[in-house]
């Protein structure tokens, strides 16, 4: 049941990520997201851990997004400025112990996976909005030792922003 919930999952994920950005080279990290997203959130709740198996994959992907995209299309820096400063931002906060190395990870796989403004900021902006909802929810019930998993929110965040888009594309 759970492979099938997870495959269900992960079609609804691409049929979003089909419809936000269409058929182009940026799909492909898009795509690689959405296969690995059940998996990267059942683990991350589970384990607190985003494995390099499944993360490793999705950064490869956008890398190959992102080179292809400019041999089609021309360059487009956005990606690459959103996968370093996702990333940076959440080094930063790993550093101080407020996230781990599979957050950072998936972060640089989110902003390769990210070729326009639109995505690239309000994947992190809706991440962090959903994580902090959650974060003070737990805080209240479990108090200041409680940690939560970060991986779905930022996710969430992505896929979130690609609904967004979707629907401006679609109106």
């Amino acid at each position: 049941m759970r492979v099938v919930v997870g495959v269900a999952v992960s079609v609804a994920l691409a049929v979003v990520a089909v419809l936000a950005l269409g058929a182009v080279p940026t799909l492909i990290p898009a795509l690689a997201l959405a296969a690995a997203a059940p998996a990267l959130t059942r683990t991350d709740v589970a384990e607190h851990r985003l494995p390099n198996r499944l993360v490793a994959p999705a950064l490869a992907a956008g890398i190959v997004g992102v080179g292809l995209g400019w041999l089609v299309s021309g360059w487009n820096a956005i990606p690459v400025i959103a996968a370093a400063a996702y990333a940076g931002v959440l080094l930063v906060l790993a550093l101080f112990g407020g996230m781990g190395m599979g957050d950072v990870k998936l972060a640089a796989g989110l902003g390769l996976a990210s070729p326009s403004a639109l995505i690239a900021l309000g994947s992190p902006l809706l991440a962090f909005l959903l994580g902090g909802v959650a974060a003070v929810v737990v805080l209240v019930r479990s108090g200041p030792k409680a940690r939560i998993a970060f991986g779905p929110f930022l996710l969430a965040g992505y896929f979130g922003a690609l609904i967004v888009v979707a629907i401006v594309r679609l109106s």
